[in-house]
């Protein structure tokens, strides 16, 4: 273990995904996608567990309380005391084998997720965007794994990804969320791995999760790396900014497929002094 990164779970989580900083509940919440499990991190140490019947894929919070989750059967409201899941919609009715997988909020508490296709063997994905009036709206596609979205600090540009092309895709928005002018922004070359989950800072530079390389990377709105930052597992999924002053990174990872890696599916903390002082955007709520 690099001196500078400290474990926070035990490792063995599937697919460790969806970090959410809590300022609300003092917490980091993240999921276990393919074990149906919804975790939470608190910063005084204690961690806690909620089983779903069904992969639970990313939780985000709801501004008047409780959450909106992503699971494979589409957007649910969700209280965890008591423990409730309400059904909202499915965005993909027609396919049944499909999964959603990685969202965030927009300043006007709209939520944009992914969704692909579940045995990853047809490329049925798209990207919707749940309204606060719990309409969904069909944006982009279609996707095999997409993954993302970060939003720039004024929510004027959002980035996308699709893992399997290992591409990250820039689009501008407006305030009525149309997107305009769809680009490719960012290729990985194959000794890089796949681009993964991803966050922005509040200095400007975008985060990304190397899938199957081991670590992640800052870059530059120029599309160029600024550091990289190496984790003991080699499946690294996705990030979030966390603590009070937004000046944590936690880090999740999966174990799926890499039995003998010893630190894979771990949730891992980079402190303050290893982030060259960047700091986090506070994450958005639904506001529906």
């Amino acid at each position: 273990m690099p001196q500078d990164i400290i474990r926070r779970t035990e490792p063995g989580a599937l697919l460790g995904e969806g970090p959410l900083w809590s300022r609300r509940d003092q917490c980091v919440y993240w999921v276990d996608i393919l074990s149906h499990k919804l975790n939470a991190w608190y910063l005084d140490g204690r961690q806690q567990t909620w089983s779903f019947d069904c992969p639970v894929c990313w939780v985000i919070e709801r501004e008047k309380g409780g959450f909106i989750a992503g699971l494979m059967t589409g957007f649910a409201e969700l209280s965890l005391d008591p423990f409730v899941v309400r059904h909202i919609v499915n965005p993909y009715p027609h396919e049944p084998e499909n999964r959603l997988n990685d969202a965030k909020a927009d300043d006007r508490g709209r939520i944009w997720a992914g969704s692909m296709h579940k045995p990853i063997t047809r490329t049925s994905g798209g990207w919707h965007r749940l309204n606060t009036d719990k309409s969904v709206t069909h944006v982009d596609g279609p996707y095999t794994i997409p993954n993302g979205p970060a939003f720039s600090a004024d929510h004027r540009q959002v980035f996308h990804t699709d893992t399997d092309l290992r591409q990250v895709f820039l689009f501008d928005i407006d305030a009525e969320g149309e997107l305009a002018g769809k680009r490719p922004w960012l290729t990985f070359p194959e000794d890089w791995g796949y681009p993964d989950g991803m966050t922005m800072d509040a200095q400007g530079g975008l985060w990304i999760a190397h899938w199957g390389a081991a670590r992640i990377t800052r870059f530059k709105m120029d599309a160029t790396p600024d550091f990289h930052i190496d984790l003991p597992a080699k499946q690294i999924t996705s990030m979030a900014f966390a603590g009070n002053d937004l000046n944590r990174l936690f880090v999740t990872s999966a174990a799926i497929d890499l039995p003998d890696d010893r630190e894979a599916g771990t949730l891992f903390e980079i402190p303050s002094e290893s982030l060259r002082g960047h700091t986090g955007l506070e994450p958005q709520k639904f506001k529906g």
